[in-house]
């Protein structure tokens, strides 16, 4: 899928770096339509793009604006997009009724991830990516068939705790999707630093990961690397601690009847109200870990040299 200019806007700080070769950062939105209220979502947001900054590379936060996809938001369209109540939830599926109906939108992992390769960008940030829903195997988030088919370097603290963690691993192992485990040996959990799980690969240095990428692309491979990124010691909630609450969430979740999009929010909300915002905190921790960890890779990859084999 190709967007045209017609759809794609790439604002002129973003795409003079773009053209200038320097370390990009794509950042998603939804963080900041669905995930917290204002002001605090527009801090957030602005926040990240900091983290990016100050580690040398250049941050693109992406979103639909009045039916324009924008590549790397300015502050008067992160502000719309933290503000509009009507705001909606994009992914890979939605930009074309958000395009015609003139809407505004944040946007998904899939739907960051389409219009950042469609920009030139290779290097994406989130906090966890979307996956296979606990109780409903059928329930499986588009994050992965993204990260199946579009070659990016995806940082993020694993799938979100809320997910079946084994399941949505045996998905990204079906769709060639190499899981690298940044100087951890375990899938993190999102807001625990391990699940117990393996992951594919362990790499220590933003530049062996580069180094990885590279080859996996050379092979003909067009899937995504996911790097997964331990959320830090000092905001962890050990997994005992955070899965009684994730499961009472997932109960209230079925018992509401909730489906697709409505689920990931609901879970999210509900569980900062039953920990105290413990959660809440804990996720915008590990969003500023991974964007910094992003900014790192992005600087690697653009100082990595095709042949190096530096794993």
């Amino acid at each position: 899928m190709n967007m045209t200019k017609n759809y794609l806007r790439i604002t002129p700080r973003t795409r003079e770096a773009i053209q200038m070769g320097l370390p990009l950062v794509a950042l998603e939105s939804t963080v900041i339509t669905h995930g917290l209220p204002y002001p605090q979502n527009l801090r957030l947001a602005q926040d990240m793009e900091h983290e990016i900054e100050v580690a040398g590379a250049h941050p693109a936060t992406i979103g639909v604006v009045r039916g324009q996809v924008v590549v790397g938001l300015s502050s008067g369209d992160l502000n719309a997009l933290a503000t509009d109540p009507q705001v909606r939830k994009i992914s890979r599926r939605d930009f074309a009724a958000a395009i015609v109906q003139e809407a505004n939108g944040g946007t998904t992992v899939a739907g960051t991830m389409l219009a950042a390769r469609q920009a030139g960008i290779t290097v994406f940030a989130t906090g966890g990516i979307g996956g296979v829903h606990r109780g409903a195997p059928f329930d499986i988030s588009t994050d992965l068939q993204a990260l199946g088919d579009t070659p990016m370097i995806v940082v993020c603290a694993g799938a979100k705790a809320i997910l079946d963690l084994p399941a949505t691993l045996e998905y990204l192992e079906t769709m060639s999707v190499p899981v690298i485990g940044y100087a951890t040996d375990e899938f993190p959990a999102f807001y625990s630093r391990s699940s117990g799980l393996p992951v594919s690969q362990r790499l220590d240095t933003p530049e062996a990961i580069a180094a990885f990428a590279r080859a996996h692309w050379a092979l003909g491979n067009q899937s995504a690397v996911l790097v997964t990124n331990p959320i830090p010691r000092h905001a962890e909630i050990p997994r005992e601690q955070v899965e009684p609450i994730i499961v009472q969430a997932v109960r209230e979740a079925h018992e509401r009847g909730l489906r697709g999009q409505a689920v990931t929010p609901f879970l999210l909300q509900r569980l900062g109200e039953i920990s105290q915002r413990r959660t809440t905190e804990a996720n915008l921790t590990l969003l500023r870990h991974n964007a910094r960890l992003a900014a790192a890779i992005a600087i690697a990859w653009n100082n990595t040299a095709p042949s190096s084999r530096a794993i």
